[in-house]
């Protein structure tokens, strides 16, 4: 199997290091979590989970290099997906973001996500599409997009 380096050739330009790259991936939902995780890994990548928001920024802060992706349910008890990561983003504006929901219609996912140009994967979601759409996220085929919007990977336009 190859490494996600050899997957994900352009990581980030701060991932300097030999270290496999790092995903912060936070859902409540316990087993989904599990299976998002047991993916990633199997995919070469270092995964650091959290239950709730709360949790997820504590081990950011606790991280010495900003994690190549965070991927976040959108709807959780506390703090919401989308809050989270206007937290995060106060902490590295350059912070890559890859959203996930079983409600893809619901306003707080349009407003909050769909509408503020962040990529949403919808749950349920094969081993592909959640590959893939790491991938869009980690490696945009644009990347001279990424500074204009502060490291968000814009989705297809509507």
């Amino acid at each position: 199997m190859r490494s996600a380096h050899a997957r994900f050739e352009t990581l980030s330009s701060s991932d300097k290091s030999n270290a496999n790259p790092t995903i912060l991936v936070v859902d409540d939902e316990p087993d989904v979590l599990r299976l998002v995780q047991s993916i990633l890994t199997g995919e070469g990548f270092e995964v650091i989970s959290a239950k709730a928001a709360d949790g997820a920024i504590k081990a950011f802060e606790r991280l010495d290099r900003t994690p190549e992706l965070v991927l976040t349910d959108v709807v959780m008890p506390g703090m919401s997906g989308p809050m989270l990561i206007d937290h995060l983003l106060q902490l590295d504006p350059e912070l890559k973001v890859l959203f996930m929901s079983g409600y893809d219609d619901r306003q707080v996912v349009q407003r909050y996500v769909v509408e503020r140009g962040y990529r949403l994967i919808t749950k349920p979601f094969t081993v592909s599409e959640l590959r893939s759409a790491v991938k869009a996220v980690i490696q945009p085929l644009e990347p001279e997009t990424q500074g204009a919007d502060k490291g968000v990977s814009k989705g297809p336009s509507s």
